[in-house]
């Protein structure tokens, strides 16, 4: 389980030189590094020197796996600044090789012109306000609702998961909240498209079936209070052809929406060699 400390950790960049920053990663104890991590990373080298606006848009794509043994080197080349908005390409290497790249839009407030919100159709109970006994402190929370287990590979459901996600004791820091936030809904719309088959789990992954995020893109739509309950509800609408879509929201408190994401994933046999991608 990953802590907080450990999560800001890495994501206190050090800086190089302009735009170029070096950082280290959180352990998982497997050999690749979260994807989640990489999302927060290049939100905050995005956010960099831009005063005034704050990122809107995250559009990444992961081109190959990092290593948490090895530091991560993260460039940042800004293509456009303007009053109300900015765009910048991040990429993220291990040596020569590209791990990551992104395209990240910033933007400044700006008066309500028109304002409309979703709102959750049926928000699951908030979580009872206790530690449990497998967390230790600090610790990044999750609760499925409904105790769905989603390493069980018998336990079949539709292609939807509500999971309500917080990280006590993180900073209250709106650029933080939203880094958090990203590292957060990486991790479940592959368990989701899994749901409706049977004999398909997530402990299944990186065993017997090979999976991965390809592209992840999440837009803020508010603040985000990383240490209150937020529910990701998520929903994938395609699987096949060795691929899944999914799409999911964030709401604070199950109903205020301030966040929106969409993911593409790779879900095949593994491979003889045991390679993923």
């Amino acid at each position: 389980m990953f802590s907080v400390d450990s999560v800001l950790a890495a994501l206190a960049l050090e800086p190089v030189a302009a735009d170029r920053y070096r950082a280290g990663s959180v352990g998982t104890g497997g050999p690749v590094v979260h994807g989640g991590q990489l999302l927060a990373q290049t939100l905050i080298a995005a956010q960099q020197g831009q005063d005034g606006k704050r990122v809107k848009t995250l559009h990444t794509v992961f081109a190959r796996a990092a290593r948490p043994d090895a530091p991560l080197e993260i460039a940042v080349d800004r293509v456009h600044s303007g009053r109300s908005l900015a765009t910048s390409l991040v990429s993220i290497s291990q040596g020569e090789r590209l791990c990551v790249q992104s395209q990240v839009m910033l933007s400044a407030d700006e008066p309500d012109f028109i304002h409309h919100a979703d709102t959750h159709p049926a928000p699951p109970a908030l979580p009872a306000d206790q530690v449990d006994p497998a967390e230790s402190a600090g610790a990044w929370q999750i609760r499925i609702a409904g105790d769905v287990d989603v390493n069980d590979p018998e336990a079949v459901g539709p292609a939807e998961l509500d999971v309500w996600t917080r990280w006590p004791g993180a900073p209250d820091d709106e650029v933080l909240g939203a880094a958090l936030l990203a590292f957060s809904t990486d991790s479940f719309l592959i368990a989701t498209a899994m749901r409706p088959h049977p004999g398909v789990g997530q402990a299944l992954a990186h065993r017997s079936i090979s999976t991965g995020v390809l592209s992840h893109t999440i837009t803020f739509h508010a603040p985000v209070p990383a240490r209150e309950w937020l529910l990701l509800s998520h929903r994938s609408s395609f699987a096949g052809h060795g691929r899944s879509y999914g799409r999911g929201d964030a709401y604070r408190g199950g109903r205020g929406l301030v966040a929106s994401f969409v993911q593409d994933n790779m879900i095949r046999a593994m491979a003889a060699s045991g390679r993923h991608l």
